[in-house]
């Protein structure tokens, strides 16, 4: 499956007052990363939602944090599918700079009908793309 990546840049709202990334923002980068992924596909998330009535959610996360990206540096964020399942794609994660790497994760998000809230087989033609 093909690895998709996204520049990100640390902007002074994601830092912490040494300068450095929240923890959590790794997170918003990650979701970034998987949200531009899908728009490069062809797939927009509120197209998803109004034409077949799904939306993905986060499941599980499982974050290693490893060196510490700061203020103004600009970051790699890549996203691949590592599994799929019929209502569920399993992400594989990296944030890097200059190709070190910074932060890893493996993010398992689900595939919602958005009315019931219940899982919901993933689109055929996202299926098809990203695998």
């Amino acid at each position: 499956m093909k690895e998709f990546s996204w520049p990100v840049r640390v902007y002074y709202e994601d830092t912490d007052a040494g300068g450095v990334v929240f923890y959590a923002n790794y997170l918003k980068y990650f979701e970034r990363a998987r949200t531009e992924m899908l728009r490069n596909l062809g797939f927009e998330q509120d197209f998803l939602l109004a034409e077949h009535n799904v939306i993905f959610v986060v499941r599980s996360v499982n974050v290693d944090y490893l060196k510490p990206a700061r203020f103004n540096e600009q970051l790699d964020v890549s996203a691949k599918v590592i599994e799929y399942q019929k209502t569920n794609l399993t992400f594989e994660q990296q944030v890097s700079c200059q190709q070190q790497l910074l932060c890893r994760g493996v993010i398992r998000i689900v595939c919602l009908d958005a009315q019931k809230m219940k899982p919901k087989l993933i689109p055929l033609a996202i299926l098809e793309k990203l695998t």
